[in-house]
């Protein structure tokens, strides 16, 4: 749809695995606002340095400037009463107020575009995506490759022994898996791996 105009409020969620195109969609978007002479504003959680600090950054290097912040307060904070269009990238990491503040730009008339992981490395709902998803006027979900055997992917796959719930980081430390060949448990087979190679190099 994405043609929302005037006083409307609107909600749009992209949401999916890592590398499905989530931050290429959102930024695609943005632009077509841009283009469109709306007021734009769009933020990104200040956790998320993997490529630049002040754009949103796909992974196939589309771009664009975004401000850093650290939760949703921060956004209410830095917005602008002028502004008709908002973009939040990685919004899994600004917290569960983020969930009431989007309804109510909504309300006031704002179109809000937010993109995320909708699950997290182990395949759990990753809080507050769901809660966004279920207040959202519309939703995307993209689909990733599988790495392993290349089917549609929907899990983010954590390569490497960090069982910690937000480990930032990108190819190396993820890849995308489909739903047969994801391993939840593989961060915590890694540590143990990493813990026992330790233990024999100390002994």
């Amino acid at each position: 749809m994405n043609a929302m105009r005037g006083n409307l409020g609107w909600i749009e969620v992209v949401c999916g695995p890592m590398f499905s195109g989530k931050s290429e969609e959102l930024i695609r978007r943005l632009r077509r606002a841009e283009i469109a002479r709306q007021r734009v504003q769009i933020f990104k959680p200040v956790i998320d340095q993997r490529y630049a600090t002040d754009h949103i950054v796909s992974h196939d290097d589309g771009r664009i400037h975004a401000e850093s912040v650290n939760n949703s307060a921060d956004v209410q904070a830095k917005l602008d009463v002028r502004t008709e269009v908002i973009g939040i990238d990685e919004a899994q990491f600004l917290g569960d107020g983020t969930v009431d503040f989007v309804v109510r730009l909504a309300d006031m008339g704002k179109r809000i575009i937010i993109a995320g992981l909708d699950t997290d490395y182990l395949g759990r709902p990753f809080h507050p995506m769901p809660e966004l998803l279920a207040v959202a006027d519309e939703i995307t979900k993209t689909l990733a490759i599988c790495m392993q055997c290349g089917n549609p992917a929907k899990h983010t796959q954590r390569l490497i022994a960090n069982e910690d719930l937000i480990v930032v980081g990108a190819a190396g430390m993820y890849e995308a898996r489909c739903r047969r060949c994801f391993e939840p448990d593989l961060a915590a087979k890694e540590a143990e791996k990493r813990k026992k190679t330790q233990l024999v190099s100390a002994g």
